[in-house]
């Protein structure tokens, strides 16, 4: 996706500053992926030498994050921005959907909806499937990641079951796109009933300790990116209000591979993932003001009395 979505009338970047950044490395994709996984060989090594020991605590949930944050590969890799090597890029995304289990295809395209539609309820595919989870704690059971792993699951299985999209909340589907999404579908779950039987073949739980209960247990590390980067935010034909900016540190800059600065990558999605902050500071300068910011805390603290807290009356009652 190259498209911009800067707002009509608002102060843009300079084409020539843009071409600049939007120049792909393969050398900074190698870096960041390869430091991702060197760190997630040695947190799963580390997790397999302390398993059953209290020690392991931590340890399971560094390598549950580790796990769960490769979504900023997949994410980066359907933009196809990671490495300048188309197939490389593709690559990677048939890697990381398959350890996350929210296949490539599917994602992508769901992902192009949500970036073409940001926030209209009716359009972005990313809304209209949350809105199929409704009730007073839809969103806390999203974030705790209870919601997320069902309904990947449900889906997973409709598509490879019915070979069918399902139509309300994937009507941005073509025929063709169908097609691939359900074939996608049967091979994850063919190769999923591969490891499992290879497991009890073997007589060992290495695919449960060292990837399925770490990543199922913690996806609520990443479940708050997903939701403070829309959650709240209106619906305008301005990226630079209908999505948000998180403040943070180092650490999450690394692990989300930029992505903190999600305000800049929705307007101009084509910039690869480690320009994101030159992009998010030639913005500002161009605009003249910060976008909508957040800490993490502050986020879930939103949703949790939002989840908790039905209106003023009930907070003082």
């Amino acid at each position: 996706m190259q498209d911009s979505f800067a707002a009509e009338g608002q102060a843009k970047v300079d084409p020539q500053i843009l071409r600049g950044l939007m120049k792909k490395s393969d050398r900074a994709g190698f870096v960041q992926f390869g430091s991702h996984l060197l760190a997630l060989v040695a947190s799963g090594s580390l997790l397999w030498l302390t398993w059953g020991s209290w020690w392991g605590v931590p340890v399971f949930v560094v390598h549950g994050m580790l796990i769960n944050w490769l979504y900023a590969a997949q994410h980066e890799s359907s933009h196809e921005t990671v490495f300048r090597t188309r197939w490389i890029n593709e690559a990677l995304g048939r890697f990381t959907g398959f350890v996350l289990m929210f296949p490539r295809d599917y994602d992508r395209w769901q992902h192009f909806c949500h970036h073409r539609h940001t926030q209209d309820p009716e359009k972005d595919a990313e809304l209209v499937y949350q809105s199929l989870y409704n009730g007073r704690f839809a969103d806390l059971l999203a974030l705790v990641g209870i919601t997320y792993w069902i309904g990947l699951w449900a889906t997973m299985i409709r598509h490879a079951v019915t070979g069918r999209r399902i139509p309300v909340s994937e009507y941005y589907l073509s025929e063709e796109q169908e097609k691939k999404v359900v074939a996608e579908a049967r091979w994850h779950l063919a190769l999923y009933a591969v490891f499992i039987s290879a497991s009890f073949a073997l007589q060992t739980w290495a695919i449960v300790i060292v990837w399925w209960a770490p990543m199922i247990a913690t996806a609520w590390t990443h479940q708050v990116q997903n939701f403070i980067e829309h959650g709240g935010m209106p619906f305008l034909d301005d990226t630079w209000r209908s999505t948000r900016t998180v403040k943070t540190n180092p650490v999450m800059h690394w692990l989300s591979w930029q992505m903190v600065y999600h305000t800049a990558h929705h307007t101009y999605p084509g910039v690869p993932f480690h320009r994101l902050r030159e992009l998010h500071e030639t913005i500002v300068a161009a605009r003249g003001e910060e976008p909508v910011t957040q800490t993490y805390a502050a986020h879930v603290g939103d949703v949790l009395r939002e989840t908790f807290v039905r209106n003023p009356d009930e907070a003082t009652a």
